[in-house]
């Protein structure tokens, strides 16, 4: 074997990374199209059931790494050889955009949409709008290195209103459909019914007053407590406890309202709680929700006295009609002050229902609307909840909580504008309610009836009258799957798609996207509408707290991405929390992601000096040893992507490349690399070169799915022009063992006291030691490579007379392990 000697020119000739290769790189990937989705039947097949964002305004960091997170989950399958389907479109309905454009122009919805030529006027306002917003979004996911394919027909496009107008006409067809005039939450600010998956709940301070009642049997006092003394005139009864004693003498009689004079029964119902209060209540229509049920179970006619907008009704008296709910209060109880009917006030902390959009506390009016049946389902989808499979499984209690919490028939018409139309007419004469046949996407407040006459009546077409009201946006949402899985479009595609699903989410949609998902889904076709469920926590700012504006903590990504590139971005998105957890906005974990990409672009600079070798090379036990550890390395990279995580991978390739590899191998292998003093055999020097690429190449593969941008270059200017993203990943490249593997960890810790050695005697890391060190027998296979690399005068193999060698030498150091 012939010596080597010299260096050689880099490959890669700039001495830094720069992040404007990321915006080169961007446009190469647009022109390769290696992203874009083929159906190819000879792969296993992932679809992703990407979240359609609501296009209401500009994403906040955390919002960018939950996508961004999405995307790694993406990359990493494809390189793993499977054919993967991540679409991007933009969920363009509801009432977010509504409300903005409302805002942001000062306008009336209701005002400007009461006829159809002003409707199609505020709805050109929003699609403008929800443009320039969805512009914004897309620009923002590709700068970040997103690989989605972009689908412009978001929800609000004909063609998703198509299908989701031809499930509706199948589910009404199956009697899963029903209209009904009963209770519902309804919002006063937004003027639409609400469904249960869109109230919250705050805290907020209240007065508890207790209210003279009187028996008109006998005219005795009796005293009940409400928050609600504006509801006096929509009590339909007193109730207590079946087990409260206190009043069972009172069962059947009945209170005089006060004020009104009305009289109402006194019944019994086990949801009255006997501590509160007095233990006596009033049933309004409608105070709260256990109201709703009372009035059902007890058979009262509910007495409706707050108009939808928010005000009273005449049914509420004169003093009161007209007036806001809130102004309302106040009079009522003032009257009742003077009156003398307030035996006492209290200060009470409750919870109080909210519209999650506006925050309006809520209320519970009769409303005629359109109800898809969930209860007589809760069983089946309880059994269906509990197969599903969640990572982590901990996310998966949310949504059974939330299935056994239900108690009504979901809500799924809006009095709104801008959501897709529900597709009936109704006839004027017979009142036959009409459904169209699928296929087509109706407009039913624009558009002529599909019929010339009614098919049951035979009233004139003029006589028919399409619905004014829209779908709630969470039941087009909810057809997510079917839609990218080609349901109604594509069969072929459809059969083998739909059940390789992955749903990717924040734990805080469990109980509306999610739900609603897996009901219509199984409704529909009898099955799980996923396979997979990623769940994430929420982005939150750096002091724990969610961003919102009111707070002035919103971080922009674009600025952030600008100056320390999405590379960095993205590592933080994958460290900042394990799977499941909410994630912090850490800027100085950005910064440390930065460091990252220099150290990855230094390693492979200094690689990129020798040439990659196949053959001709004897590897050495130093080399066997880091070749296992990053064999290991890969292993449990690759388990962590499997399992949706990307926490994982970031932490042990960090850790890996930086701390192992760089610190410890490279630094110990460069005389060999080099042979500059032309000591080694080719084959020795050879083998360093090989290992050098080796490692390099895995940790390249395994970071591409989180850093795809220096991956990517790397990759395209030492190995392959076509790029990292086209290459398999295989557990088959991680099977390289060696028991050496483990000693490597032991080569790292007596590295570590010779350099404590050498800087507690200031003596610099590059400079020679001129003694002798004596080391554990079990490091004799690195006793060449720990000389080189500290550059000791000499090394010996501890043996037993070594102490008393030691004694009074101060040019021997011993290690022990």
């Amino acid at each position: 074997m012939v010596a080597f000697g010299g260096v050689l020119s880099p490959k890669l000739r700039s001495h830094r990374w720069s992040i404007d290769r990321e915006k080169e790189l961007i446009d190469i990937w647009g022109r390769e199209e290696i992203y874009k989705f083929t159906f190819d039947l000879d792969k296993p097949l992932m679809a992703i059931d990407t979240p359609p964002p609501y296009t209401s305004g500009k994403w906040h960091v955390g919002a960018a790494a939950h996508y961004a997170q999405i995307d790694m989950i993406a990359r990493f399958y494809r390189m793993y050889g499977w054919a993967v389907l991540a679409p991007f479109y933009a969920d363009r309905n509801g009432l977010p955009v509504e409300v903005l454009v409302e805002r942001t122009y000062g306008i009336n919805p209701f005002e400007i949409a009461s006829t159809p030529e002003g409707r199609l006027k505020f709805l050109e306002m929003c699609r403008v709008f929800l443009d320039r917003v969805e512009e914004e979004l897309v620009g923002i996911w590709r700068r970040i290195g997103c690989s989605f394919e972009y689908w412009r027909d978001g929800t609000d496009s004909p063609e998703y209103r198509r299908i989701s107008q031809s499930t509706f006409i199948e589910m009404w067809r199956r009697g899963l459909i029903y209209e009904a005039e009963r209770p519902v939450m309804w919002c006063p600010r937004c003027k639409t019914t609400l469904a249960e998956a869109e109230i919250d709940r705050v805290e907020e301070d209240s007065k508890l007053y207790y209210l003279k009642f009187r028996v008109e049997e006998d005219g005795r006092e009796i005293v009940i407590a409400t928050t609600r003394p504006e509801l006096l005139n929509a009590c339909e009864a007193v109730v207590y406890n079946p087990d409260d004693g206190r009043y069972e003498e009172l069962y059947k009689l009945h209170a005089v309202i006060p004020l009104y004079g009305r009289s109402v029964p006194i019944l019994k119902h086990s949801y009255v709680k006997p501590d509160f209060g007095t233990g006596l209540v009033m049933v309004c229509s409608y105070g709260d929700v256990s109201d709703v049920r009372m009035f059902r179970d007890l058979g009262l006619k509910p007495r409706i006295i707050i108009n939808p907008d928010g005000t009273m009704n005449e049914e509420a008296g004169d003093q009161l009609k007209g007036l806001s709910i809130g102004e309302a209060k106040s009079r009522i109880v003032k009257i009742l002050s003077e009156e003398k009917l307030i035996a006492r006030v209290e200060e009470i902390r409750h919870e109080v229902p909210v519209c999650w959009r506006c925050k309006t506390p809520i209320e519970y009016i009769n409303m005629k609307e359109y109800f898809l049946k969930q209860l007589e389902f809760h069983d089946e989808l309880l059994n269906l909840a509990k197969e599903l499979k969640f990572y982590p499984e901990e996310h998966k209690g949310k949504l059974i909580d939330w299935i056994n919490s239900l108690t009504m028939d979901w809500p799924i018409s809006k009095t709104r504008f801008y959501a897709n139309e529900i597709p009936l007419w109704k006839c004027s004469k017979c009142s036959e309610i009409l459904v169209p046949e699928p296929g087509k996407y109706y407009r039913p407040w624009i558009d002529k009836p599909p019929w010339d006459k009614c098919p049951k009546c035979n009233a004139p077409q003029e006589l028919l009258k399409g619905e004014l009201k829209v779908f709630d946006t969470w039941f087009d949402s909810s057809i997510s799957p079917l839609y990218i899985s080609g349901y109604l479009r594509k069969p072929e595609m459809f059969s083998k798609v739909f059940g390789n699903i992955l749903r990717p989410q924040g734990y805080d949609i469990i109980r509306t996207w999610y739900y609603y998902t897996i009901l219509r889904v199984y409704l529909l076709t009898g099955k799980p509408a996923f396979k997979w469920s990623r769940i994430t926590g929420m982005g939150l700012d750096d002091k724990g707290r969610a961003m919102h504006k009111s707070l002035g903590n919103v971080v922009d990504p674009e600025p952030i991405v600008e100056k320390y590139g999405a590379d960095a971005f993205r590592y933080w998105a994958a460290i900042s929390a394990r799977l499941g957890g909410d994630y912090r906005w850490s800027e100085k974990h950005v910064k440390s992601g930065a460091l990252f990409t220099t150290k990855i672009w230094n390693i492979a600079r200094f690689i990129s000096s020798f040439p990659e070798v196949k053959e001709g090379f004897k590897l050495k036990p130093i080399d066997e040893a880091i070749l296992t550890l990053a064999s290991e390395v890969g292993i449990k990279a690759i388990e962590a992507y499997k399992n949706l995580d990307v926490y994982e991978p970031i932490n042990q390739l960090y850790n890996f490349t930086w701390n192992i590899f760089a610190d410890h191998y490279i630094e110990a292998v460069k005389p060999r690399a080099y042979n500059t003093l032309k000591k080694y055999p080719e084959e020795e020097c050879r083998a360093a070169w090989y290992t050098l690429h080796t490692v390099l190449k895995i940790i390249l593969k395994l970071l591409a799915p989180i850093m795809p941008f220096i991956t990517d270059y790397i990759w395209r200017q030492m190995y392959d022009p076509k790029g990292i993203h086209i290459q398999r990943i295989d557990e088959k490249e991680f099977t390289y063992t060696s028991s050496y593997g483990k000693l490597f960890l032991k080569f790292m810790e007596l590295n570590s006291k010779i350099w404590k050695y050498k800087r507690k005697n200031g003596i610099r890391l590059s400079e020679p030691l001129d003694i002798t060190v004596y080391i554990p027998e079990e490091l004799k296979p690195f006793i060449n490579d720990i000389r080189d690399l500290h550059r000791i005068k000499d090394v010996k193999i501890s043996i037993a007379e070594t102490d008393q060698l030691s004694m009074g030498k101060t040019d021997i150091l011993i290690i022990k392990l």
